[in-house]
């Protein structure tokens, strides 16, 4: 639920915009659900799998939906259980529990599975696994079947779409790391798999070469209309590439939606935080009002006492400066503004992040997109924009498991 509905400003309640988009994009995302069971058709479908190891959960009821030509991006820290899914979609690992479809047939359940070669899915990891002693056609080729003038013309297309056909005779040492990715992103998709699983088959390159690499793959598997589902830990790259992120926690998948909603309607604090730094200003309920120093939060339905976190992104917060002691007059749109000491300021290339002591001793940053490097000790004015404010209590958040 999300609670940032009413707040205070100057001498009256106003309607949080956020209230309303929270409610716009869940109905949204139930629509778009209901379109996409009905009338689309899934080529990979993931329905409530478990996986334990030693008595811990791995994988703790998952599932997933993926369209023909789609890429959904399993997003979350190291250890949340991203790489076993894939592993036991490929089918190199069995579930406890749940189901596991392609294009409606049942490939995979927790008493029968279809081998791995069997289920037309391709693999992609993070060492490309060529072949050192074949050549770029001879690893491209690798498992296709018929005449060797058909496999010659799916290296031949595959090659070209990646943009090396010059090196099609050449040794997997005489490519550089981004070559070498493609070589293995092309001999993942020549069988025409109708599933790829790519498990951060990006994280060998340097970041420069990895825009480009990424821009390119997406490029080659979107033209072939394969299904994607990529691993990755990194939000920018499941940001870049991705038509639906599925966010995991400990197993479990926690929010699932387009990168815009996800990233704008976090389904909690940590999931707000995994995507940026955020701010939180932590209060608690007393009279249906959760008081801060930037003014007093509605949040009707809770118990006094309940511990409220109030979460903004450091671009989001505005800074003014101080009239002799005083801060700008409160707006709807801003709220109460509070005073601040400045701490630290730098310059990081694109913005300039500004790090404050407030008066209650609590620590804020502020980013501002131009070059801002106030001395430390300045007094500054900062207000929250409420528009962009994420207001959650303990076990609750934005939810948009159902419409």
């Amino acid at each position: 639920m999300f609670l940032c509905g009413l707040a205070m400003a100057g001498s009256g309640w106003y309607l949080a915009k956020d209230a309303l988009a929270c409610l716009m994009v869940s109905i949204r995302l139930g629509a778009s659900r209901s379109v996409d069971l009905t009338q689309e058709p899934l080529r990979l479908e993931v329905r409530n799998i478990r996986r334990s190891f030693g008595g811990r959960a791995v994988v703790d009821d998952v599932s997933l939906q993926v369209k023909p030509g789609q890429v959904t991006c399993l997003l979350g820290p190291s250890g949340c259980g991203k790489s076993t899914t894939l592993r036991i979609i490929a089918g190199v690992e069995t579930q406890d529990e749940g189901e596991i479809y392609i294009d409606g047939a049942l490939i995979s359940n927790a008493t029968t599975a279809l081998p791995p070669e069997q289920r037309s899915v391709g693999l992609m990891f993070q060492d490309f696994a060529l072949f050192p002693h074949l050549s770029v056609s001879e690893n491209v080729s690798f498992g296709l079947t018929g005449t060797r003038t058909e496999k010659r013309l799916r290296v031949r297309e595959l090659l070209d779409k990646v943009g090396l056909s010059r090196f099609i005779d050449a040794f997997p040492h005489e490519l550089s790391g981004g070559e070498q990715q493609r070589v293995a992103l092309a001999r993942a998709l020549a069988p025409r798999p109708k599933i790829m699983l790519m498990d951060e088959p990006f994280s060998g390159l340097d970041n420069r070469l990895r825009d480009d690499i990424r821009d390119q793959t997406l490029e080659v598997l979107k033209g072939e209309g394969t299904a994607v589902l990529l691993v990755t830990h990194e939000p920018e790259e499941a940001m870049r590439m991705a038509d639906e992120i599925a966010l995991m926690r400990e197993g479990r998948v926690v929010q699932v939606g387009a990168p815009y909603n996800i990233y704008n309607a976090p389904v909690d604090e940590l999931a707000a935080a995994f995507f940026s730094d955020i701010n939180v200003i932590r209060t608690e309920v007393k009279g249906a009002l959760s008081e801060t120093a930037f003014g007093q939060f509605l949040t009707p339905g809770y118990n006094d006492g309940t511990p409220i976190a109030i979460v903004i992104r450091p671009q989001h917060l505005r800074i003014d400066f101080d009239r002799a002691g005083h801060g700008p007059t409160p707006t709807p749109e801003h709220g109460t503004w509070a005073r601040g000491v400045v701490e630290r300021a730098r310059y990081i290339g694109k913005e300039s992040l500004i790090e404050f002591r407030m008066s209650d001793g609590s620590a804020l940053k502020a980013s501002v997109a131009s070059v801002f490097l106030p001395e430390n000790g300045t007094a500054l004015w900062l207000a929250l924009r409420r528009d962009r404010c994420f207001v959650f209590a303990e076990g609750f958040g934005c939810d948009f498991s159902s419409p």
